[in-house]
């Protein structure tokens, strides 16, 4: 072994002998930690003191030796004090001192006789999702607009409603996200529909002659590679796609058409001029049936939540941190524009687990206490 090599050897020695020191040291601090969560569960004072953990990083930070060791000192206690108050739910969790989550869990989610709410007309693909999770012989009826179904099922005029929630080409239907947020419904379940994009015109009509094509946003930015190549056709948004298809019925131009689904071809007596136009063949939307009672099945595996983070460097990491420490699996984090708050936002996120699991418990209350904003969307 050369020199060098025996310089390494004993250089590693020594920090594996600082590692171990620290980790005692940190298991002292833990100890520490406890007694203080038992003297704030007593005295019914809240786990995080944000003033108090400024102040300390500022104090350890003047005390590093140089600008590096300033600003890796401030990351590494806010590390440990994270740790801490993770450490501080958990204690209170075992004391049976977190709130119960306010919802209900039932053996399954009720579908019989069940009134049922979907946005669009008939042939939408929000109807042919709804098909798909209750059955063909469903009661139920049609909106024209999300808002007008989110109102449907507060008013009790319908026991749920299915409305598009994302895309696996095109991403979250924003619209949706927003009205979880302003209305106190909840997902109850989910459905994934596979979308078959066909081009719709009257009988007797030709690709090359259309002007016009009419579908919603998010089936024309699905479509966007046929658009593209026949650029002498104009794209005309409309509230949903099967809207689109009726439209042109109703209009009789014969150099109308629509992007919708082949359904829509029987439904209103229209020929299909293309099939399979769609960018991505495996285009698939994610639909959520939303009740507004909070409930959820002793079978759901899939977790929603909103929170905002504060509009500060390391918001969301610490806030994403709890399901890390709580070994939960995310899916989605998507953000949203807050209203009437310029460059702040909201952060939508989809987690495995059941609402009952004592980590995932662990995991909400962290992020309940520490975000200025929090809300479950649901359990399913």
């Amino acid at each position: 072994m050369t020199e060098r090599e025996n310089d390494l050897t004993e250089l590693r020695r020594e920090i594996d002998r600082i590692d171990r020191e620290l980790l005692r040291q940190f298991e002292k601090r833990m100890e520490l930690c406890g007694q203080i969560a038992e003297y704030k569960m007593s005295a019914g004072r809240p786990v995080q003191d944000l003033e108090r953990e400024k102040q300390k990083i500022a104090m350890l930070q003047e005390e590093a030796g140089n600008a590096f060791n300033k600003n890796s000192a401030a990351e590494l206690f806010s590390q440990v004090m994270s740790i801490s108050r993770k450490y501080q739910y958990q204690l209170m969790a075992e004391r049976g001192m977190v709130g119960a989550i306010p919802f209900e869990m039932l053996p399954i989610i009720p579908k019989k006789k069940a009134k049922v709410v979907y946005q669009g007309v008939e042939g939408s693909y929000s109807q042919a999702a709804m098909f798909q999770y209750f059955g063909r012989d469903v009661y139920n009826f049609n909106v024209k607009t999300f808002d007008e179904a989110m109102k449907a099922i507060c008013g009790g005029m319908a026991d749920y409603a299915v409305l598009p929630f994302d895309n696996s080409r095109t991403g979250q239907v924003g619209d949706v996200h927003d009205l979880l947020m302003h209305y106190d419904n909840y997902i109850v379940g989910e459905e994934y529909l596979k979308v078959n994009h066909v081009l719709l015109g009257l009988p007797g009509a030709k690709v090359e002659d259309l002007k016009i094509v009419y579908s919603h946003p998010q089936g024309l930015m699905q479509c966007k590679n046929f658009l593209s190549e026949h650029a002498a056709i104009r794209p005309v948004e409309n509230e949903n796609t099967a809207a689109g298809a009726r439209k042109i019925l109703e209009d009789k131009e014969i150099t109308s058409a629509a992007i919708a689904g082949e359904i829509c071809a029987e439904l209103y007596g229209l020929e299909v001029l293309k099939r399979n136009i769609a960018d991505n063949p495996d285009n698939t939307t994610r639909f959520i049936i939303v009740s507004s009672k909070k409930i959820y099945s002793e079978a759901s595996k899939r977790v929603s939540i909103c929170f905002e983070a504060a509009h500060e460097p390391g918001s969301l990491y610490r806030l994403l941190s709890h399901f890390i420490y709580n070994n939960l699996n995310l899916c989605k984090i998507e953000s949203r524009p807050v209203p009437n708050k310029a460059w702040e936002y909201r952060f939508f996120v989809d987690f495995e687990g059941n609402l009952s699991n004592p980590n995932v418990k662990n995991a909400l209350r962290g992020v309940l206490e520490e975000a200025p904003y929090f809300k479950i969307l649901g359990n399913y």
